[in-house]
């Protein structure tokens, strides 16, 4: 997806969050609203969701039910990967089709802290990281950013800024880990090699490039001092690589998404926050090509959203978090084959357009009462189930 380190810069420029975000007892009638501006038809439009197993993601399913009237079908995996092989059985199922895809993050009001939520059914009440799927696809590269961070050293020669690099993330004959652009770092000779001007017992020293002098010019370091790089690692001095499993949506499909742009996920103020929205964009992106071309979804009206959830830790008393939304793009495809893109502006407009009003609403409560007080249907042996005049 990503072809250049300034593509990945765009596109994270490009997800605005602050003005763009819905709550969703805000977003879901809207969206359901919308559905029916499109001509999608109330008792025959079935929704479904691709969100994370994370119990979080239970309120915003809830909301889905209540103003779709149906649970949502399950379209999700770990970490919000779209499982684009139940297209065909969800399209089954329905008549007017609506996905919406988020992965989600958590967020803390007390610490402000993004990628934290607070577990209330937990012994203490703690907080762990949310999601937990992708903070478990990025710990090793935050693992290997944090050792580059210190194996990367600024160090004085002659007067000059030097930078004095571990040995091992110089070697080049490794598969994996984090690798160094050395032009980014390193000032070549004439002839356009990297030669070390002092050599250590673990790592060698190199004229700093340009770029880094400038960046650096505030930086005033005594003769042998050295100090590490740190911070001023930036996404554009390294990259990774991975041997990971190619295979389409196989247990390696989310960190394939987030590879290209893990200097920037590593790098970041908040990793967990632009991880998740970086899976969003991958997803919807790889996702919504399958919707396109899938034979089960022709003849039928599609609505595929996909955006971000940002998951609001309960506070006292409160059994849900306040879950908001944050529009990404949406596919839309009309019965006759007719499909467009709403980027994410075109998209907030459409919904805020909308009336958060939904008189086709389920009351849950009333709806629950009516399946708990009704005659019950006894499910018996299959002899019995010859005979009309069973019990009910």
């Amino acid at each position: 997806m990503f072809t250049s380190p300034s593509n990945i810069e765009e596109l994270i420029r490009g997800f605005h969050l602050e003005d763009s975000m819905l709550r969703y007892s805000s977003f879901v009638p809207r969206l359901y609203n919308y559905c029916r501006s499109l001509g999608f038809e109330p008792g025959r439009i079935l929704p479904s969701r691709a969100f994370c197993s994370d119990e979080s993601q239970g309120y915003p399913t809830i909301l889905i039910a209540k103003h779709f009237g149906t649970f949502p079908f399950n379209h999700g995996r770990g970490g919000a990967i779209v499982a684009t092989q139940r297209h065909a059985p969800f399209a089954e199922h329905g008549q007017d089709l609506v996905i919406v895809q988020a992965s989600h993050v958590g967020y803390d009001p007390e610490t402000a802290a993004f990628g934290q939520y607070r577990r209330i059914h937990a012994q203490h009440a703690g907080h762990s990281t949310s999601c937990g799927k992708i903070a478990g696809v990025i710990a090793r590269y935050q693992r290997e950013y944090a050792f580059a961070q210190g194996g990367v050293l600024l160090e004085s020669c002659g007067g000059s800024l030097c930078v004095c690099i571990d040995n091992g993330l110089l070697r080049g004959n490794r598969s994996e880990g984090l690798f160094l652009n050395l032009t980014r770092l390193a000032e070549p000779d004439a002839n356009g090699e990297f030669i070390p001007v002092r050599a250590y017992s673990t790592s060698k020293s190199f004229p700093a490039s340009a770029a880094l002098q400038r960046e650096l010019s505030d930086l005033h370091l005594r003769e042998g001092e050295r100090i590490p790089i740190g911070a001023h690692l930036q996404p554009t001095m390294f990259f990774f690589q991975r041997d990971l499993d190619e295979t389409p949506e196989g247990r390696d499909q989310q960190e394939l998404g987030l590879i290209s742009a893990m200097p920037w996920i590593v790098t970041s103020p908040h990793p967990l926050l632009t991880a998740a929205q970086i899976n969003t964009q991958v997803e919807f992106d790889r996702a919504f090509r399958t919707a396109a071309q899938a034979p089960s979804f022709r003849g039928k009206r599609l609505l595929y959203v996909s955006g971000l959830n940002i998951d609001i830790s309960p506070q006292p008393g409160e059994n849900f978090p306040t879950t908001h939304f944050v529009p990404w793009a949406a596919y839309l495809q009309d019965r006759d084959g007719r499909a467009r893109i709403l980027e994410q502006p075109e998209l907030l407009m459409a919904l805020l357009a909308q009336s958060e009003d939904n008189p086709d609403a389920v009351d849950l409560e009333a709806a629950i009462t009516v399946m708990s007080e009704g005659d019950m249907v006894r499910v018996g042996s299959a002899a019995s189930l010859e005979n009309p005049q069973r019990p009910r």
